[in-house]
């Protein structure tokens, strides 16, 4: 049975927190990535635990290193170059991508729901979100793959949480040589799980110039 809840209030940091609390947070870790105080792997570790948080104890070890938040009166305070509202919004016209021993795709101009569901057996899912939007700030996408793939590229302006299981499969990012995701930056969660499978999340190909030589007159 759990422990009898004491009467009285709890103390501040005993005290469960909701989706308010892990959003100001995750703000707050993005901003301190995006002016050079951690590094891109240090802020994965930080949002994969403020999204596990339950009190507000969880929380405050995240932001415990970090600035102060508010800046000193005087500072003018330089307005945002990104803006969020860019790539959010809009009606999603399908949440599953499925693929039976063939293959599914997802790219261009789409909307990706705040539920999504991928699904590859023996097949193959890609989900490119290089030039999508978002229904809502945060959205997840469910990839379930039983000896099949799953490829989601996710632009360098939103900010991906990875937290899929892998059973004789894997889970697999690709953010080496990628700056942080811009303040403010729509977050992009993946979970499910691989099963002889494999769910690879990477960022878009940098494209090459390649110089064309002309031919000898």
């Amino acid at each position: 049975m759990p422990a009898p809840i004491p009467p009285g209030p709890l103390p501040t940091h005993q005290r469960r927190i909701g989706d308010r609390e892990r959003h100001a947070v995750t703000e707050r870790l993005r901003v301190a990535a995006g002016d050079g105080y951690i590094d891109l792997e240090e802020l994965q570790e930080r949002l994969d635990a403020a999204f596990a948080a339950r009190t507000q104890a969880d929380l405050v070890p995240l932001t415990r290193d970090l600035p102060e938040e508010n800046p000193r009166p005087g500072t003018p305070v330089p307005a945002p170059a990104y803006q969020a509202s860019d790539r959010i919004g809009g009606t999603p016209t399908s949440s599953t991508a499925v693929a039976l021993m063939s293959g599914s795709a997802r790219k261009g101009a789409w909307v990706v729901p705040t539920e999504f569901t991928a699904v590859a057996v023996m097949g193959g899912v890609d989900l490119d979100l290089t030039e999508a939007r978002l229904e809502s700030r945060e959205v997840t996408i469910r990839a379930w793959t039983i000896m099949g793939g799953i490829d989601i590229v996710v632009p360098e302006d939103m900010a991906v949480v990875v937290d899929g299981v892998g059973f004789m499969g894997a889970f697999e990012e690709n953010h080496r040589g990628v700056p942080p995701p811009p303040p403010g930056a729509p977050v992009v969660r993946v979970t499910g799980l691989a099963l002889m499978g494999g769910v690879t999340v990477k960022r878009p190909r940098k494209r090459r110039a390649f110089l064309t030589r002309r031919a000898p007159d």
